[in-house]
């Protein structure tokens, strides 16, 4: 009887075009690395720095969590809007759509992420193109260790990882309230639309570690001995 051959592992996209999901502007024909920076302790939430290896300001991300649906600006380091990152709640999978500008129109839809199941122990996100209506096949994917504060962006078909994430941890960064990543962003492969992805995935990080709550109470649960009532005693 033959033997399974296993599949192979994802390798590094080596994308010989631009592969633009926000803009082609954003797409390096170099690996890019960028240093995302969230501040922690903020009443408004969802407040994100990115720079490059030189400290330069490359995007800012604003938030506020005081609303009816949570929203997420990308501004560029002039100030101006590029994407809008909206939550669409009550629903299942905890779907985010991100539209252009600060556009909440269906017709400047760029692409949704949602939960690739509604309960979840580690984070897995399907992303839709906007043209890809049915959902049936995912165009990106996510995958991350919130023990671990890292993630992997793989295109759908998870051959191909286009980025990669890791929390870094410094004195500084604990004392002042801030979460300090890590971000590689292969060549060629849109690097305002990895950034987007990130923020997204630190939201759902709050509905995960949910869940894993919930699945450790019912494993604890699952464990504690049965009482026996013994006829006579």
């Amino acid at each position: 009887m033959a033997q399974p051959i296993p599949a192979p592992a994802p390798t590094v996209a080596q994308f010989a075009n631009p592969l633009p999901v926000i803009c082609t502007q954003y797409c390096a024909p170099y690996a890019a690395d960028l240093a995302v920076v969230k501040k922690v302790m903020t009443i408004s939430g969802g407040n994100f720095v990115v720079t490059d290896t030189n400290d330069n300001v490359i995007f800012n991300v604003k938030g506020n969590l005081m609303t009816l649906h949570d929203t997420r600006v990308l501004l560029d380091a002039a100030g101006n809007p590029i994407v809008t990152l909206r939550e669409k709640r009550m629903t299942a999978h905890h779907r985010w759509n991100v539209y252009r500008g600060e556009s909440k129109e269906p017709s400047d839809l760029i692409f949704t992420v949602k939960r690739s199941s509604t309960i979840q122990i580690r984070a897995k996100l399907h992303v839709f193109l906007a043209n890809n209506t049915n959902e049936e096949v995912c165009d990106f994917m996510v995958e991350g260790s919130w023990a671990e504060k890292s993630c992997v962006v793989y295109t759908g078909d998870r051959t191909n990882i286009i980025a990669q994430m890791c929390k870094k941890t410094t004195v500084r960064s604990v004392l002042v309230g801030k979460d300090n990543y890590s971000v590689t962003v292969h060549p060629n492969v849109d690097y305002a639309f990895i950034v987007a992805l990130i923020v997204i995935l630190d939201d759902m990080n709050h509905i995960t570690d949910m869940d894993g709550l919930l699945f450790n109470l019912a494993m604890s649960k699952a464990e504690l001995p049965l009482s026996v009532n013994v006829p006579g005693k």
